[in-house]
């Protein structure tokens, strides 16, 4: 009810006295609205509806209520939602050059991490024009960790313990590491996950580890591996005729609004993974991390996935892997 109320003043504020309805707009996610994704969208509703005074009406459909992952690119593009959640690697068929930031060990620390999201990046400039071409933009990046490895009875050490196993991934380059490594990659949504995991369609997983906390993957996995070979970049997009209809006004409070739960997931990062891991171990799971050798013989194996990429992205992938070489 205090909801309504404030829209309906900001409604009268806005057009000098007439009312009219707050502006809806729909957010679809595909984790659950306790994950950390779904926390920080609580945080952007928030923060929107403060600045606009309930002018705009923010409604988040979790859990893949609305689209899965996969789908929110096209549902966001024709204009079928307003905006959406989606992990990068979902625009990789309109755009391969997204996939850089699941080049095998690309991102190794978190300052090439920050350069490369920095708004004016070359890389993150790249990656949004790109993207504003499918019907839908991005107006903000949200953080979501290393991508990790989970296994029942036995860590992943090494490329030889996926050799012949089937793997749960959630992108084309992620699946061309898979390959690399000797394993057969099988492309499901995040949302589907558990119950690929329950009834055995995969052998190993691929996620972050703050998916493992939120879809409590501890029931039907009982081993982290702590590879950190991706960096896993979700974000949030909204439909370019949406967007052009809305006032200056109301697109600046958005922004500042996006500015915000942009920066705190960003610096939360790193104690939203530790509480993560704490509750996977909490909850029986062992996690695993891996000795330099080990971490050298999955590198051995990722320069097919490099290749591959520039065959997709052409000189723009080029300019992206120098982008982020340095530092740009």
């Amino acid at each position: 009810m205090h909801k309504s109320i404030m829209a309906l003043a900001a409604a009268l504020t806005l057009t000098g006295g007439s009312a009219l309805a707050a502006e809806k707009m729909r957010i679809s996610l595909q984790l659950p609205i306790t994950s950390h994704l779904g926390e920080n969208l609580q945080l952007f509703e928030k923060e929107v509806e403060s600045r606009t005074g309930g002018a705009i009406d923010v409604e988040i459909y979790d859990s893949a209520t609305l689209y899965k992952d996969k789908e929110v690119p096209a549902a966001v593009g024709s204009g079928a939602i307003e905006a959406g959640v989606a992990s990068l690697t979902r625009y990789v068929g309109d755009a391969p050059v997204v996939d850089v930031f699941y080049m095998p060990f690309l991102f190794n620390t978190e300052d090439k991490v920050r350069a490369a999201v920095a708004e004016g990046s070359a890389v993150r400039g790249t990656l949004e024009e790109e993207i504003s071409k499918t019907g839908g933009s991005v107006l903000y990046w949200q953080a979501y960790g290393g991508a990790i490895m989970l296994s029942n009875e036995g860590a992943i050490r090494t490329p030889a313990d996926l050799e012949g196993k089937k793997v749960r991934v959630f992108g084309k380059t992620l699946g061309d590491f898979v390959t690399a490594a000797g394993g057969a990659p099988t492309l499901i949504s995040g949302s589907e996950q558990y119950l690929a995991y329950q009834r055995g369609t995969v052998d190993v997983g691929m996620t972050g580890v703050s998916g493992v906390k939120s879809r409590k993957l501890w029931e039907v996995m009982d081993t982290i591996t702590v590879t950190n070979h991706a960096n896993i970049e979700f974000v949030v997009v909204v439909n370019n005729d949406w967007w052009s209809g809305l006032s200056p006004e109301i697109q600046g409070h958005i922004r500042d609004a996006a500015s915000v739960a942009q920066d705190n997931v960003r610096d939360r990062m790193a104690e939203i993974e530790a509480a993560a891991y704490a509750a996977a171990e909490e909850n029986g799971m062992t996690v695993v991390k891996l000795s330099d050798d080990d971490m050298a013989a999955w590198q051995s194996v990722a320069q097919p996935v490099y290749d591959a990429y520039l065959d997709s992205a052409g000189d723009a992938g080029k300019a992206i892997l120098d982008a982020v070489g340095d530092g740009s």
